[in-house]
């Protein structure tokens, strides 16, 4: 049977650009810059992105279009059937299990757009928005019907496939999602005081930059990017031999960054413009920006376009995750695409539901002393991704050939641009980018 494919440059570009963008652009980085010290934070961000990060970018896709093949297999047989392997096999695994936690996030988004729509956000104090929110995800029942929304949804885009259900997808929601975030961002620059969320964003100090922070913007390039989990080489695997690696990593990459920073604009100026803490935390889209929507004028439509593109933002990543499994199940285990769909859905949901459950009923459950949402988030975050992310990059530096990296990242020889530049990244990819994986991997075994 003929492997499914993007149709398109473009699909592919909008599938890998959805890939990396998600809740860790609009939910993770603005509370982080809050956390980091705003500017400084971001310039720190941004080094990390293209000095470290893209290199490993291109080293999952090298990986992914080489094999033509699942993430097990890529390993697998580009290794020659050694214990590389089980590696392949770890990169299927890891976003099985961010999937199921992922979206329980995404059934809050859910749950949030739900709530915009009844205008829900209405002018009261911070306080009763935050038990709001402490209030659903406490319930027993709410949380998990969202949650099994969101995978329903997740898992019915999969089943229509590459080219008729993620890349059709991808390029209504992509640009949908950039216009929604740009309209919010131009709109919350209007506002009275806006001013000094723009400073905080754009003006540098870096007397709060430390060791801490910078391996909090190296760890957020990682997770934003979805590396170390399998989705690039996945994605990879179904892009045209003919297309150029440098190209589509490289505007992958500046995608995610420019709608991070869009996202930034979004929220901060907002939130600065009300008086309201940007180190809210996690907490900053759930609980600060409610009341925000609930304070501004024509917040209700507002509130309703952010947790559209919350939502939307969330679903374009949750497929990607979900592909590698569904791709792994087919190709080694060769079940259809619905049953693979179909087996999927049920591990996510039921590891998922307990996550889900561990705000309410199983909050007394503790693993390494933490929920079992905080343990798998921690887990996968913290460990299994930057441990993925380390041993490709190791792969591809030293078990694989310099010929055949030099061979699919220059398409030949035939990309004149990459093979002037290939080698400034093979020294990236086998010299630094492992030392720094290595860095942010043992910061969250420490932390």
């Amino acid at each position: 049977m003929r492997r499914d494919s993007f149709g398109s440059r473009f699909g592919a570009l909008v599938a890998l650009a959805g890939s990396a963008v998600g809740l860790g652009n609009l939910w993770r980085f603005p509370y982080l810059v809050g956390e980091n010290g705003g500017a400084a934070f971001i310039i720190i961000y941004i080094v990390f992105v293209f000095l470290i990060c893209l290199p490993i970018f291109i080293s999952e896709f090298i990986v992914g279009r080489r094999s033509q093949k699942n993430a097990f297999a890529a390993f697998r047989d580009l290794s020659g059937g050694s214990g590389w392997r089980w590696v392949g096999l770890m990169t299927v695994i890891v976003p099985v299990v961010v999937t199921s936690y992922y979206s329980v996030i995404g059934g809050w988004a859910v749950e949030y757009l739900f709530k915009s729509f009844t205008f829900s956000f209405t002018a009261e104090a911070q306080s009763v928005i935050d038990t709001m929110f402490s209030d659903f995800t406490s319930s027993p029942w709410r949380p998990l019907i969202c949650h099994t929304a969101f995978l329903c949804v997740t898992a019915l885009i999969v089943v229509m496939g590459i080219k008729g259900g993620i890349e059709k997808f991808s390029k209504i929601m992509m640009p949908l999602l950039f216009v929604i975030v740009m309209a919010i961002a131009v709109y919350s620059l209007t506002l009275s005081g806006s001013h000094k969320g723009v400073e905080y964003l754009f003006r540098p100090d870096f007397s709060k930059i430390d060791a801490k922070s910078c391996a909090a913007a190296l760890g957020q390039a990682f997770f934003s990017l979805s590396l170390g989990f399998g989705t690039i080489m996945t994605y990879a695997s179904y892009v045209d031999k003919k297309e150029n690696i440098m190209f589509q990593s490289t505007a992958t990459a500046v995608s995610d960054l420019m709608f991070a920073l869009i996202a930034g604009i979004a929220v901060m100026p907002a939130v600065f413009a009300f008086g309201l803490d940007p180190q809210s935390g996690p907490g900053l889209v759930f609980e600060t920006l409610p009341y925000v929507f609930s304070q501004m004028p024509a917040g209700g439509l507002v509130a309703i376009l952010f947790f559209i593109a919350l939502l939307v933002a969330a679903i374009t990543s949750s497929i990607s995750m979900f592909e590698v499994g569904v791709a792994y199940l087919i190709e080694e285990k060769k079940m259809s695409r619905i049953a693979a769909c179909s087996v999927l859905l049920a591990v996510c949901w039921s590891v998922g539901a307990l996550c889900s459950l561990s705000f309410g009923p199983l909050s007394n459950v503790r693993l390494a002393g933490m929920n079992i949402f905080d343990f798998f988030d921690n887990l996968s975050s913290n460990i299994l991704m930057t441990l993925g992310s380390l041993l490709t990059v190791l792969f591809v530096g030293w078990r694989l050939k310099k010929t055949e990296i030099y061979d699919e990242f220059t398409n030949g020889g035939t990309i004149s641009a990459n093979v002037r530049i290939f080698g400034i990244l093979w020294f990236l990819i086998r010299y630094v980018a492992p030392v720094a994986v290595a860095v942010v991997f043992l910061s969250g075994i420490i932390a």
